[in-house]
């Protein structure tokens, strides 16, 4: 019998490949069945946990004190998807931290009627500093509540300015005795890189724009702020200063006049004090008392009801809590009552497609077309917060608001801290403007920003060199010295852009050019100076423009409902987000710095303001000249 042939050697470098790749196979099929099965072990625990929470909620007690302790940025719209969101609470994250306006408006409002809620802790700690718009919203709403009668009780350990605008509205403010509370008036200081740009780098920048207050890009060409920009700025500022003062004075029953010469003279108070902060606060009357966290704590369980079983030792309900309290009552299976929508705007206004945070071009036109579309959609409320950005991106945002008045649907708009340049463009075509009288707007003005690096290059012994069959051909390369002709094409460009910006604003608003041109020209206002200008229609909030937004349509309260149109997430988004906002994934991901280092990959950074100039001068689309209307306006 002949036996079988031998199968043939391999060659030991290709057998060792083999054997790699084997292995190499092998791990891939393990971690993926690890992942699987592991994910799926995270979903049938979620829909467990899910399943007792919704047939286990327990209602809420009687004499629940509401702890509103907001923690980051007060936005109008969430910028950070949910999935991060929820990670992050899974983790007790607070970096980078968000809580909308609406939800704190929201459980104030409920907390004003609800029975159980029987006062309200203010931990105003962890709220960064915000616009002095939304902040003076919330401060009617807390006065609201206290003239109610339910209790408003503030605590901190340091306060700031904008968050003592907040705690002044309470029955009553304490104070950590280490703590401190400074009341510095407001300041607007930037830096300024035309030397360390042009004499240090060898970087040239041109500016061309039309109005003689359109300072946003002064600091490229200046070493410091012009006369102009100085008196625009004063003017705004003092106005919203001295309604600050006028806010806590009525607050705290203070003396306005008294209480602005006791902050200038800020230094000899203090030194009076024996540099104690807290006392010479509390020596002002702009605190009740200082006391530790500790003894707040006692004197809300003497008044409260006492639960040794929670961290803060008393019956409460966080913001959360309650918001998820709040829909679970008040859900209703199909509500078909007609709609006012409600379609934010905020942050910079940028080209095409562009998430929660940021506006964008065609993004923002695409919820408002949602709008228009909707049968259900009766009116739309424009919520604005923007120091505008590129002038395309506005214009086709303002386009769609215009179709929405064509086909019938009424559009009001409502700014918040800021609705300025291209902000107030999207803005101009609403059938009514309502602003805070501390709102920030105007600027209406138009620029293009060219940096030009031939004597940086020059210095490293670089240089440009070639042909073009024109003049103009590669004449926008910022390598290349700046030909006077193309300066003329740019200004061109810019002039043409501010002629269109106010033609439409005189148009919007039914004047005449020249009276647009005399509070444009790049101007800063205030909302109250705005008003007194003709540039907005009234002063109010969001609550008072979907008011007026539903009597246009003759719709009463009560019949229609408050609708937020946004960008859903995907289905598979929303399961991940509920999975991460179980206990079971809060305890698998708190403490792992893998998950740790997963969220900050997730969460997306604010971007700076230099961050937008740098893209927005860029070449992009084949565009070689961008005209920007954009404000660097912000508090």
């Amino acid at each position: 019998m002949i036996p079988p042939p031998l199968p043939p050697r391999r060659n030991p470098i290709a057998a060792f490949f083999v054997g790699l790749w084997d292995v190499m196979n092998f791990t891939r099929r393990l971690i993926l069945n690890l992942l699987f099965f592991g994910l799926l072990f995270l979903v049938l625990v979620s829909f467990v946990v899910a399943l007792g929470r919704g047939s286990g909620a327990q209602p809420m007690k009687e004499r629940t004190t509401l702890v509103l302790a907001p923690q980051g940025r007060l936005v109008e719209q969430f910028s950070t998807d949910p999935v991060s969101r929820a990670l992050a609470k899974a983790m007790g994250s607070q970096d980078s931290g968000e809580v909308q306006l609406r939800d704190l408006l929201r459980a104030i409002e409920a907390a004003r009627e609800d029975k159980n809620i029987e006062r309200v802790l203010l931990r105003l700690d962890g709220l960064q500093p915000s616009g002095y718009a939304s902040l003076r919203e919330l401060a009617a709403a807390l006065g609201t509540l206290r003239a109610s009668g339910k209790q408003v009780v503030a605590f901190s350990e340091n306060l700031g300015q904008s968050q003592y605008l907040l705690a002044a509205q309470a029955d009553e403010v304490y104070l950590d005795p280490m703590g401190s509370l400074l009341l510095q008036g407001i300041g607007r200081y930037r830096q300024y890189f035309r030397q360390g740009l042009q004499e240090k780098l060898g970087v040239d920048v041109h500016l061309f724009r039309v109005g003689e207050y359109k300072s946003a890009a002064e600091p490229y060409i200046l070493d410091a702020a012009s006369a102009e920009s100085k008196e625009a700025d004063l003017y705004w500022m003092n106005d919203i200063w001295n309604r600050y003062l006028d806010d806590v004075a009525k607050a705290r029953k203070l003396d306005k006049a008294e209480l602005a010469a006791q902050i200038d003279q800020l230094a000899a108070g203090i030194e009076a004090a024996g540099g104690d902060i807290a006392r010479h606060a509390e020596q002002l009357k702009l605190v009740d008392g200082l006391k530790t966290r500790e003894e707040v704590r006692d004197l809300l369980v003497e008044r409260g009801v006492a639960d040794e079983d929670d961290d803060l030792g008393f019956r409460n309900i966080g913001l959360g809590a309650y918001l998820q309290h709040l829909d679970r009552s008040k859900a209703l299976p199909l509500d078909k009552r007609p709609q006012v929508a409600v379609v934010v705007a905020e942050g910079e206004i940028t080209g095409g497609d562009q998430p929660a945070g940021t506006i964008g071009g065609e993004s923002t036109s695409a919820l408002l077309r949602q709008a228009r579309e909707d049968e259900d959609i009766k009116a739309v409320v424009l919520r604005v917060d923007s120091p505008g950005g590129e002038v395309f991106a506005s214009e086709q945002i303002r386009r769609e608001v215009a179709l929405l008045k064509a086909a019938g649907k009424p559009v009001v708009v409502s700014m918040g801290d800021l609705a300025a340049s291209g902000g107030y463009w999207i803005s101009m075509n609403a059938d009514r403007i309502y602003a805070d009288p501390s709102t920030i707007t105007g600027s209406i003005g138009i620029f293009g920003l060219v940096p030009n690096f031939t004597r940086t290059l020059d210095k490293i012994g670089v240089h440009t060199d070639g042909v073009g069959t024109t003049r103009y051909a590669g004449a926008f390369d910022v390598t290349r010295p700046l030909d006077p002709e193309v300066g003329r094409v740019i200004q061109s460009v810019i002039n043409k852009g501010y002629a269109d910006f106010i033609g439409k604003v005189a148009d919007a608003r039914e004047r005449s050019v020249e009276d647009i041109d005399q509070v444009a020209r790049g101007r800063v206002w205030s909302g109250a100076q705005a008003l007194d200008r003709g540039l907005v229609d009234a002063m109010g909030g969001l609550a008072d423009a979907i008011a007026d937004a539903a009597s246009r349509v003759d719709l009463e309260e009560g019949k229609y409902r408050v609708r937020y149109v946004e960008k859903d997430p995907s289905p598979f988004a929303q399961f991940l987000a509920g999975m991460a906002g179980s206990r079971v994934a809060a305890t698998l991901l708190d403490d792992t710095s893998f998950a740790r280092a997963v969220l900050a990959r997730t969460m997306p950074e604010t971007e700076a303001q230099l961050r937008f100039v740098e893209n927005a001068v860029s070449e992009r689309d084949g565009a070689p000249v961008k005209s920007l209307a954009y404000c660097f306006c912000g508090l």
